[in-house]
């Protein structure tokens, strides 16, 4: 027997069971891909506003309530870009690279007529896409002739309302299972992240 749980979308609970890898249409997952790319595309060019503009909703609100508000966090990324300029750090590019992963989540439900009566049936309402990614960055030392490069493997939660492609953020790096599953309670209970690795490039 599957798990069930249960999930109140208003006027009652729903029983429904946790979500599995979802058969994710290709353009779906292209749709998902493309986003991140355009999203590392431009931190790439330093405007790293964006990433706070698109950063998943529910996850910044999180984030917000655990340093004591939006504009603090708001004002603590936007001082990354500064501390890695300050660092001698800069990215030269962020790509997404290896096998996307998709979920539906979002637990709703949907009324059809059925015989003239209303039916209600359990829904998912959102694709949740986990994308690996690759990102660079060139570190220069005085103490060092030449820079070093830096590989950063990771990956990036794209989620968005089924039918919109319209994709929002939440970055892999610090992200624990079970924060994700605060968000998204019916996501597997065996679902592993990407590695997370750093390394010198040559």
């Amino acid at each position: 027997m599957p798990e069930t749980k249960e999930f109140s979308t208003g006027s009652s609970p729903l029983t429904l069971a946790p979500s599995v890898p979802a058969a994710a249409s290709p353009d779906v997952v292209a749709s998902a891909v493309s986003a991140v790319a355009n999203l590392g595309d431009e931190v790439v060019l330093g405007r790293y506003q964006v990433a706070v503009e698109r950063m998943n909703p529910m996850w910044k609100e999180r984030a917000a309530k655990r340093i004591g508000g939006m504009k603090e966090l708001e004002k603590q990324l936007a001082g990354v870009a500064r501390q890695m300029v300050q660092q001698g750090i800069s990215m030269i590019s962020f790509k997404p690279q290896g096998q996307p992963r998709s979920f539906e989540v979002g637990p709703g439900k949907k009324v059809d007529i059925v015989d003239g009566e209303e039916v209600e049936s359990l829904i998912f309402t959102k694709w949740m896409v986990m994308i690996p990614t690759v990102t660079k960055f060139r570190i220069i030392r005085q103490s060092e002739p030449k820079p070093t490069i830096i590989e950063s493997v990771g990956f990036q939660i794209a989620i968005s309302d089924k039918g919109k492609n319209d994709w929002t953020f939440i970055d892999g790096s610090g992200l624990t299972v079970n924060d994700l599953r605060m968000l998204f309670p019916t996501l597997p209970q065996d679902i592993e992240f990407p590695p997370l690795v750093k390394r010198e490039s040559r």
